[in-house]
């Protein structure tokens, strides 16, 4: 690549950046402004009279650690359980023979093409029969099931030279030993990839959240900077703070992570 391209692809990475941390500086810029002046036209790129005003009130005027108790506590065991069994059956799906098992693959990573929401009303009648409604079980339930993780772990497994769990049988280790052994191991990235990805979407999921709680104590961070919003309008600083603090835990999962995220999606996307 000479330097004229090698320029240009930097210029667009450069503005690519920019576009992607926009967002986050207005954000902060707007929360800590007043709510006159972020309304006002034309628009001021930094507040007069910075102010940490509306980070306190999002504290007082919404049980915001209630909030975002709930949303680690789901959070954590949609992505724990999520992990537990798509593993299980992306191990099944790549090294084990059973009758069926093309076909029923299939069927899985056909249900990525039907639209969530499609599931949203018997997921409902579902954990209204089992009495979860109103509780972080009931939260939790529905997405403990990834068709998506179970197709992206699936990838790493079938990259792993049988050779290796050949070689584990003859010393006597059990399929669940090669499992949690061996298999696991080689595909960390594979996980990590599979945790944030689906940490970022339990965090921020609204709809399910909304449609299963109906008490204060028992809504998610997303559902209740959403209730900031009234018919009166929108007061930009409060929600921009709000989101602000709700994003933080999701940004430096990221970050820590971020080696084995981009090794994880680049992998999968040569290994099968």
């Amino acid at each position: 690549m000479n330097a004229s391209k090698k320029t240009l692809v930097y210029l667009f990475m450069g503005l690519a950046a920019l576009a992607s941390v926009v967002p986050f500086i207005w954000m902060l810029v707007t929360s800590l402004k007043t709510q006159a002046e972020s309304i006002q036209i034309p628009l001021t790129l930094l507040p007069a009279h910075p102010s940490l005003q509306a980070y306190g009130r999002v504290m007082h005027e919404i049980p915001f650690a209630g909030f975002y108790l709930n949303s680690l506590l789901a959070t954590f065991f949609t992505v724990t359980l999520q992990m537990a069994i798509a593993t299980l059956a992306a191990y099944g799906f790549s090294r084990l023979h059973f009758r069926g098992r093309d076909a029923v693959f299939l069927v899985c990573v056909s249900i990525l093409m039907v639209p969530g929401q499609a599931f949203l009303i018997p997921q409902f009648l579902v954990v209204q029969k089992l009495g979860l409604v109103n509780s972080i079980t009931g939260l939790v339930l529905p997405g403990i099931f990834s068709v998506y993780a179970t197709f992206l772990l699936r990838q790493f497994f079938l990259a792993v030279p049988k050779e290796m769990e050949e070689a584990a049988l003859i010393d006597g280790y059990s399929y669940f030993a090669i499992f949690w052994r061996i298999m696991l191991p080689l595909i960390r990235p594979g996980i990590i990839a599979c945790v944030i990805i689906n940490g970022l979407w339990s965090w921020n999921n609204l709809m399910w959240p909304l449609i299963v709680n109906t008490t204060t104590e028992k809504l998610t961070l997303p559902v209740g900077l959403a209730s900031l919003s009234s018919r009166a309008g929108v007061e930009y600083p409060l929600l921009m703070a709000g989101a602000l603090m709700a994003v933080i835990p999701m940004l430096m999962l990221f970050i820590i992570f971020q080696r084995y995220f981009i090794q994880g999606i680049a992998s999968a996307g040569v290994k099968g």
